[in-house]
């Protein structure tokens, strides 16, 4: 009972309550009389349709999943030779994603490097594998709920390890932006829709630079 909404916890409450009084009343009755009978069947349906309500009110309404503890020191990897436009681009939009959804960390891969890590900060070099290229080449947005059902997470512990939940959007066939939840399915359609809106307006902002494509760089995590 702890873990239903309040309201469907009262509705439990009530349909107990209705049955303990019919059990009681036909308890103390002196004559079972067909009237009685009736009455107490009536009083036990609606006892448990009461109760039945309570369960279905609470699975429709789960409990959020708890927030994890994941390691990693808060910050923000910018690469420093986008013009000023694609800069300020990056650092609005990761801001927004950070404060906006329950997302823990975002990278963002172009052309061979990342060129952004904000939020906490992983160790790793990240490079797209089998489900970051999927995503590229399917031009669809890929979640990742719990992270743990997935053999391919491992992909993602260069983002920050131990992540429970991934959403992992196409920048065309360029590029990604990983975003690293705080919890299992922790992101909602409204969230998918956020991301996938905010990475085609990026898209098209970082088309107009010409990054370097040679041998890949990385963001170095902050010290």
């Amino acid at each position: 009972m702890t873990q239903m909404p309040g309201p469907a916890r009262a509705v439990l409450v009530f349909g107990l309550l209705i049955l303990s009084l019919a059990l009681t009343n036909i308890g103390i009755a002196h004559a079972v009389t067909p009237e009685l009978l009736r009455a107490e069947v009536l009083a036990g349906l609606s006892a448990v349709i009461l109760m039945l309500v309570a369960v279905l009110w609470t699975r429709a309404n789960p409990r959020s999943s708890e927030q994890q503890e994941l390691m990693g020191e808060q910050g923000l990897n910018l690469a420093n030779d986008l013009p000023a436009i694609q800069q300020e681009e990056l650092a609005w939009g990761s801001h927004m994603l950070l404060t906006a959804t329950p997302a823990a960390t975002v990278l963002i891969f172009w052309q061979g490097r990342v060129i952004l890590r904000r939020g906490l900060l992983g160790d790793g070099l990240f490079s797209p594998g089998p489900i970051s290229c999927r995503a590229m080449t399917r031009q669809t947005t890929v979640s990742l709920v719990k992270t743990a059902l997935f053999p391919g997470r491992a992909e993602f512990d260069p983002v920050l390890e131990g992540l429970p939940a991934v959403m992992i959007c196409p920048l065309g066939g360029d590029g990604v932006i990983v975003l690293g939840g705080w919890s299992e399915r922790c992101f909602s359609r409204s969230d998918e829709l956020w991301l996938q809106g905010w990475a085609e307006r990026l898209k098209t902002s970082l088309e107009q630079v010409s990054c370097p494509v040679g041998s890949p760089s990385q963001v170095s995590p902050s010290t």
